[in-house]
């Protein structure tokens, strides 16, 4: 039995990977959340920037974000430090926030071709879904990567606010790549 491709989100997309490696996690004995984390990763009817999968989804940098209230990794924006399993937010262009056009991925890699270097990431993508796709660096006007180094940290959700008030106005305002760099500890 298949299932037809239907329409999927980016955001989406890389919160499975999240899940899958949280879930890989728990399995191998090498992380341990209690019931009340546990109950804070389920995706229901969060509004961006409520909860975390509000904050995954929002727009902005969710992930980065998330990654930095919690201190589960490293963010950065240098390209050359990326190593595949990275998460990686692409903003087409330098608008944050309302008017962004960004994607969120998992870094695979670089490669150099004779016409310039190409990002190659996985996501849910345009036209075919989940899966993997290259595009010439210079097509990406900037990117966070996100780097999980302490899933334990994760056990600070239950105390985290419900709302991240910076990432749940982004559906209103605008931002720049400058302020969302110092609200993930760029």
């Amino acid at each position: 039995f298949i299932i037809p491709a239907g329409p999927s989100f980016c955001s989406g997309a890389t919160y499975l990977v999240f899940i899958r490696t949280i879930e890989a996690l728990r399995e191998r004995g090498q992380l341990r959340l209690d019931y009340g984390a546990l109950e804070r990763l389920i995706i229901r009817d969060q509004r961006d920037g409520e909860g975390v999968w509000g904050r995954w989804n929002a727009n902005g940098p969710g992930t980065a974000r998330l990654f930095h209230e919690l201190r589960l990794g490293r963010n950065f924006d240098n390209i050359d430090q990326a190593k595949p399993g990275d998460f990686m937010k692409i903003f087409w262009s330098r608008q944050v926030g309302r008017n962004e056009h960004g994607h969120s991925t998992i870094f695979l890699g670089m490669e150099n071709r004779p016409d310039g270097q190409y990002v190659r990431y996985w996501s849910s993508n345009i036209p075919s879904g989940y899966g993997e796709k290259i595009v010439p660096r210079s097509k990406i006007a900037y990117a966070f990567f996100s780097r999980l180094e302490t899933p334990a940290n994760l056990a600070r959700v239950t105390s985290a606010p419900l709302v991240d008030t910076y990432l749940a106005s982004l559906l209103r305002s605008r931002s720049s790549i400058s302020e969302a760099g110092a609200k993930c500890g760029l």
